[in-house]
C-alpha cells in the first residue's frame, strides 16, 4: 500500500512539469516550423528581396519605354527616333545602312 500511495505521488509530481512541457513544446514546434513562423518568415523576406527586384526591374523598363515615348511626341519629335521605328515596323534599309542583329534578350525597345 505504501508503494501505491509512492507511486500515486510520484506521478502527480511528474504529470504536472510534463504536461507543460508537452504543451510548451507544442507551442515552440509551431513557433519555429508553423505556417507563421520563423522558416516561414526567412522565406517571406526571401520573396520580398525577389519581388523589390523585379520591381526595380521592370521601373527600370518602363522608364526607358516612357523616355521612347516621349521622343515620338508631336510638340517635340525626335526624327531619329521616329525614322528607326518606322524602318523597324517596315523592316527596311537603306543602301549604305549596315545591319547589326541583336539576341531577343538583348533588345532595344
Amino acid at each position: 500500500m505504501a508503494l501505491l500511495s509512492t507511486f500515486k505521488r510520484l506521478l502527480k509530481g511528474i504529470l504536472v512539469p510534463a504536461g507543460f512541457l508537452a504543451v510548451s513544446g507544442y507551442f515552440v514546434w509551431h513557433a519555429v516550423h508553423g505556417e507563421r513562423g520563423l522558416m516561414a518568415r526567412d522565406k517571406r523576406q526571401a520573396d520580398i528581396v525577389a519581388a523589390r527586384a523585379e520591381l526595380t526591374r521592370s521601373e527600370s523598363e518602363r522608364d526607358a519605354m516612357e523616355r521612347r515615348v516621349a521622343g515620338l511626341r508631336g510638340d517635340r519629335l525626335d526624327r531619329d527616333q521616329l525614322e528607326e521605328r518606322a524602318r523597324s515596323l517596315l523592316n527596311m534599309v537603306g543602301r549604305d545602312e549596315v545591319i547589326v542583329p541583336y539576341g531577343p534578350e538583348r533588345r532595344l525597345y
